[in-house]
């Protein structure tokens, strides 16, 4: 099933936060700067940032901007070992 384009900008905004390069407590880029960065429509990123948020990668502050967690919750998928246990 092919992925919409908010979850390709989400996956890969994602992805710099668990990489590192996007460390906890930083600042992402506004929405106008990563819809250009990314070529979707502002909107698309707004999508983008409420997954995030959802997931509890990162946190937006009103007029402030949006900024990752200081702890992340573990990836989707990867489990936390408590089937292992059972």
């Amino acid at each position: 099933m092919a992925e919409y384009e908010w979850q390709r900008v989400a996956r890969t905004i994602e992805e710099e936060i668990r990489s590192g390069r996007i460390p906890p407590g930083g600042a992402l880029s506004g929405i106008t700067r990563l819809a250009e960065a990314y070529g979707v429509a502002d909107r698309t990123v707004r999508r983008a940032l409420r997954d995030l948020r959802e997931r509890g990668l990162i946190e937006t502050l009103p007029h402030k901007g949006s900024y990752v967690v200081d702890v992340l919750p573990p990836a989707e998928g990867s489990g936390d070992g408590t089937a292992a246990n059972a």
